[in-house]
């Protein structure tokens, strides 16, 4: 047997059936018209927001990456609780457009922009987090021949990384950002050659989960960017801290203790050094924010049984959950948080797997679990299902296409 992770909160059953945000599954999939299908909930991201909000300093502003999920009716919602959007791509770009999203709440980050995307982005007003010199270059000949100041930050690569994240993003080579003692030169350049200066933003990892780690690595945000600043000889009119909260995925897993940050940050905001006083201070969160309001809901299709072990088929798999299958970062398989919807709650009677559609031995959602039992037509939850599951899964694969998304 292998344990599965942690339910989220928030979640409840209704005459023995999982129900989100007070509505039973199987009501979703009638209304949806099929499995298998994502449901986010918008009670479950404002309860988020507002327990992020009165665990932060008052100061600090919230942005949301939305490449941890980017349907649009969440990004809709989502946008009047943040100040501002992250974006990784010209396409993130085009669906906040869409939106009506006005380019000054957006910053763009990752490596390799096109020329297109940098003009697109500076034609929109959004701000770009430079990556290297040579975009840095290519920004402002854009903005020069379209006449329009592009409003310029950079990305920077920290001599430091986030302890225990599950991906990091800064310390030693790395594709992302400029090496911070590269750093002040350029803003040097940039603002003489009369860009709008929009600062720096510093991101150092992600799915960390010990407050201590997300603690320090702010403190060393914090310094590097005095430090740049001083060097370049520039206040700082913004600073991306970046974030690096994570989520319980998986056995064991404990939840970040945000109060123990919010009143780490809101001791150090009380001394800031000059370079950064009148600084607008932000977070970048994605998966913190919406991970746990989402759930995926696939149907039981065939129940087997091959040399003693139990299969459940299902009609979904990892064309939608890669990262469920383990297929997305994880180097040893665990169980996300899985459960039988149509018999939430109820006692476990049996170890099954639970596998998806795929003619393919990767495509697993669960290992040797502890289950209720589960009978074909049967509907299967994967929770933590709110971020990094549709946008980050290979839904073209074998024709499967994608699954149905609905925000409640």
């Amino acid at each position: 047997m292998k344990p599965v992770g942690p339910i989220p909160e928030g979640y409840s059953a209704i005459d023995g059936e999982l129900a989100i945000s007070g509505r039973r599954v199987s009501q979703l999939v009638e209304e949806a018209g099929r499995t298998p299908l994502f449901v986010y909930s918008k009670d479950l991201i404002a309860q988020r927001m507002a327990h992020l909000r009165g665990a932060m300093p008052g100061r600090i502003k919230v942005n949301y990456a939305i490449k941890a999920n980017s349907f649009a009716p969440l990004l809709e919602f989502i946008s009047k609780e943040v100040e501002g959007l992250d974006i990784a791509s010209g396409g993130e770009l085009e669906i906040l457009q869409a939106l009506g999203i006005a380019g000054e709440r957006i910053s763009f980050a990752g490596p390799g922009k096109r020329d297109a995307e940098l003009e697109a982005a500076i034609a929109a007003g959004a701000t770009l987090n430079l990556e290297s010199e040579n975009e840095a270059a290519r920004a402002l000949a854009i903005g020069e021949r379209l006449g329009i100041t592009p409003r310029l930050a950079i990305r920077v690569n920290p001599d430091f990384e986030l302890k225990g994240s599950g991906m990091k993003m800064g310390g030693g080579a790395k594709p992302f950002g400029i090496d911070a003692e590269r750093v002040p030169k350029l803003a040097k350049e940039i603002t003489d050659a009369g860009c709008e200066w929009r600062g720096l933003h510093i991101f150092t990892g992600s799915q960390a989960l010990g407050a201590d780690a997300v603690i320090e690595a702010q403190n060393n945000i914090l310094d590097l960017a005095d430090r740049i600043a001083k060097e370049a000889g520039l206040k700082l009119p913004k600073l991306n801290m970046g974030g690096g909260f994570g989520i319980p995925y998986f056995a064991g897993d404990t939840a970040l203790d945000i109060e123990s940050v919010g009143h780490s940050l809101s001791k150090r905001l009380e001394n800031l050094p000059e370079s950064l006083d009148g600084a607008e201070l932000f977070i970048e969160l994605g998966r913190y924010l919406v991970g746990e309001a989402g759930v995926y809901l696939t149907r039981i299709i065939d129940r087997k049984v091959s040399h003693g072990e139990t299969y459940l088929v299902t009609d979904g798999g990892l064309h939608h959950q890669l990262a469920a299958s383990g297929n997305f970062g994880t180097v040893v398989r665990r169980n996300y948080p899985v459960a039988i919807a149509s018999h939430f709650g109820s006692e476990p009677t049996e170890i099954a797997n639970i596998v998806g559609c795929l003619c393919t031995p990767l495509d697993r959602l669960a290992d040797k679990a502890h289950l209720p039992r589960a009978e074909v037509g049967d509907l299967v939850a994967v929770f933590c299902a709110g971020a990094y599951g549709a946008s980050a899964s290979p839904s073209a694969f074998l024709g499967q296409g994608p699954a149905k998304e609905v925000l409640i």
